[in-house]
């Protein structure tokens, strides 16, 4: 595709990002607040500051764009505030409380809290049904499906308003007969009424995960099918010569008739994107081990990539469901520059979950917020400027900031505005720190062995504090930190994922015949799915990864597996990486052990040229040739001021470097330098901050 242009669109909470990269290379920022009614409107204020910028029409350039991609936290949103649609399940007769048992699952931390309130469930037990008929785990029918049972739903379905139906009945995965007759008569007494059967959204073993993955989808699908209809027709009419990529929690894109169907693969679409955009950051440094926060307004999320390679989960408890879909592993805290500091009962400071999101936003929006957020800290600590512009058209007013904390903070914990300030900056560090912790340390991971990526507009004030508590000592901060997963979305593949469940002992001596099928048939579905969108067989890319177990094992891990023939030497390679991933993850192997393979997957990649963003040029002029400011600044619990240099980050060149304390303003984001820190800035546009004092 030789069109000029490639947009990235990433819609949070507070703001919506862009990235346009030109195929010369240049690549250009906007931010525009985010509206949650209509996300059109906040893509529309983007696409005006675009056209502004470049002197053209926004329509010549939609129509000279290669891919127009979309990032939308409008699934996970949704699920968070539980405002799906009204969604029905059926099961088999006898498991219609499935979903609500969770095989007796308690979240960690709460297992033996008896007052920990139970899940909320997407269909109320009014609204699950239990359907008689029997499929066998051999695929043959033992008990004929009852349709006068289904019948008898539809009936309650239509009287309740029902919006969406879940079908999940057992061992469906061998024998869909039964759930797509189901089907059939949903969609014949119940037209325009969304359907999605287990066999399709997660054919793979375990009732639970598949039957709580489907009623998820249904849940969200309509919703999201509501805004890819918009968000396409508003495209559509600007004269987009492609369709609108969607981005998924799996790390790729895809169009917008697959989100539609699949919501579920869009839960992680916004942050999903990370960790991609953190490696392609830390390659010209030699690094392939990073950790990505970002934080913005009213989110911080965290994703890790190790040895090259993205982190995946699969069969998680997200948000209290349970979602079987491979997931860019993401942890997300309510820890944004929104979040909102308060007075708990027992008296003490606290900071989020909570968030004034972009309408009112923090006090010093001056929009109607009185709330004291961590935008509010960060603008009386010195860190943002009085006046300063954000997205384009809030102004901060730094009265505000002083007022709201002084009002809400200050006075009830007897203490002054600028210490309660650095409170609210401490405490939220702590929270995000935690995070980081638990994506590391609680998965085997030393965080020192990393480096930190930092993205979105609000991580580079914190981001110092956070190495410091991890013990990290190498930091990386792009220019475009505040558009990173942005960026992310414009140089990732498209990217499809198929599962299926073959369950055998494996071994060299196998009959590996169903395998080779069950491969093939994925793999040759997914080859004619990327032909579809454009791409040569040249372009497209198969992995192969499977679930194993020792014989007489409860869980299995997860393995990447050669590609090529199902014979009886790729039998030995898998049984080779199997015991070799099992002793990574748990420090022992049993190679005199039977193996048992339990699911496959198969992902096919399309893949997207990148495009290239070009160097910095050298820096001709000493550092304080762009000194902005001085500016007083509070580091540490002391509260002493530190009068501080801000530079200019725009007119710095590849070399420069400054030591702490400093403050460097980018055009949508400021990197503070406390002392013991030097920032040099290398020609690929990134700040490379490493400590200089001791540790």
């Amino acid at each position: 595709m030789n069109n000029e242009f490639r947009l990235g669109v990433d819609a949070g909470g507070t703001f919506t990002d862009f990235v346009l990269a030109e195929r010369g290379g240049q690549v250009h920022l906007f931010k525009a607040a985010s509206t949650p009614e209509d996300g059109t409107l906040a893509i529309a204020d983007g696409l005006k500051q675009m056209s502004e910028r470049l002197d053209r029409p926004v329509e010549d350039i939609v129509r000279n764009c290669d891919f127009c991609i979309n990032g939308t936290t409008v699934a996970l949103n949704a699920l968070i505030q539980l405002k799906g649609v009204k969604v029905g399940l059926l099961a088999s007769a006898g498991h219609r409380d499935s979903i609500e048992i969770r095989l007796g699952h308690k979240e960690e931390g709460y297992r033996y809290d008896a007052d920990y309130p139970p899940a909320p469930q997407l269909a109320p037990r009014e609204l699950r049904f239990g359907i008689r008929g029997r499929i066998l785990a051999d695929g043959t029918e033992h008990q004929v499906l009852h349709e006068e049972d289904i019948l008898r739903a539809i009936e309650l379905f239509q009287r309740e308003g029902v919006q969406a139906v879940a079908i999940s009945f057992l061992w469906s995965i061998r024998n869909p007969s039964h759930e797509q007759r189901a089907r059939e008569l949903i969609e014949e007494h119940m037209p325009g009424v969304f359907v999605c059967c287990g066999s399709e959204v997660h054919p793979q073993i375990r009732e639970y995960t598949r039957t709580s993955t489907t009623l998820v989808n249904a849940y969200l699908s309509p919703v999201m099918s509501a805004y890819v209809q918009r968000i396409d027709q508003y495209f559509r009419n600007l004269g987009a010569q492609q369709p609108v990529r969607y981005f998924q929690s799996n790390g790729g894109l895809a169009v917008g008739n697959v989100m539609r169907e699949r919501a579920v693969n869009a839960i992680n679409s916004g942050p999903a994107s990370a960790p991609q955009a953190g490696l392609y950051i830390a390659a010209p440094f030699g690094i392939n081990d990073v950790i990505t926060i970002d934080m913005g307004g009213t989110s911080f999320d965290i994703t890790m990539a190790r040895d090259g390679q993205t982190s995946l989960n699969r069969n998680i408890d997200f948000l209290r469901n349970r979602i079987g879909v491979p997931m860019i592993h993401v942890e997300t805290l309510g820890a944004g520059g929104g979040s909102i500091a308060h007075i708990n009962s027992f008296g003490m400071l606290e900071v989020g979950p909570q968030s004034a999101g972009a309408n009112p936003g923090p006090a010093s929006y001056n929009k109607g917020g009185t709330l004291p957020t961590v935008t509010d800290a960060n603008l009386v600590l010195g860190y943002l400027k009085p006046g300063a512009v954000l997205g384009n058209s809030i102004t901060l007013d730094a009265s505000k900031a002083r007022q709201a904390i002084e009002e809400h903070i200050a006075q009830p914990l007897g203490i002054g505005v600028d210490h309660a300030a650095r409170g609210i900056s401490t405490i939220v560090n702590q929270n995000m720190a935690n995070g980081i912790r638990r994506i590391t340390i609680e998965q085997g991971f030393d965080p020192r062995d990393f480096t930190l990526v930092c993205a979105g507009g609000a991580s580079g004030m914190h981001i110092v504090p956070l190495a410091e508590e991890i013990g990290i000592n190498r930091i990386l901060v792009p220019k475009f930190a505040s558009c990173l997963c942005a960026f992310g979305q414009i140089i990732s593949d498209v990217k499809y994922t198929w599962v299926a469940t073959e369950s055998m002992r494996i071994t060299p001596e196998a009959d590996l015949s169903r395998l080779a099928a069950t491969l093939d048939n994925m793999e040759r579905t997914g080859i004619e799915r990327l032909r579809q969108d454009g791409f040569s067989d040249d372009d497209i890319v198969i992995e192969r990864s499977m679930e194993m177990r020792y014989l007489g094992q409860v869980h299995e891990c997860t393995v990447q597996v050669p590609n090529g023939p199902v014979n009886a030497e790729l039998a030995r390679q898998i049984i080779a990486a199997f015991h070799h991933r099992h002793e990574a993850l748990f420090t022992y192997s049993e190679p005199d052990s039977m193996v048992e393979l339990v699911n496959v997957e198969v992902t096919v990649r399309g893949k997207v040229a990148q495009p290239s963003i070009p160097k910095l040029s050298k820096a001709t002029h000493p550092v304080d040739d762009f000194l902005l400011e001085r500016r007083t600044m509070i580091f540490d619990d002391s509260l002493s001021t530190v009068d501080t240099p801000v530079y200019d980050g725009e007119r710095l060149g590849a070399g420069h470097a400054l030591e702490g304390p400093a403050l460097i303003e980018e055009p949508t984001t400021n990197i503070v330098i406390p002392h013991g820190w030097k920032a040099e800035l290398h020609e690929s546009g990134t700040y490379l901050l490493t400590r200089t004092g001791e540790p």
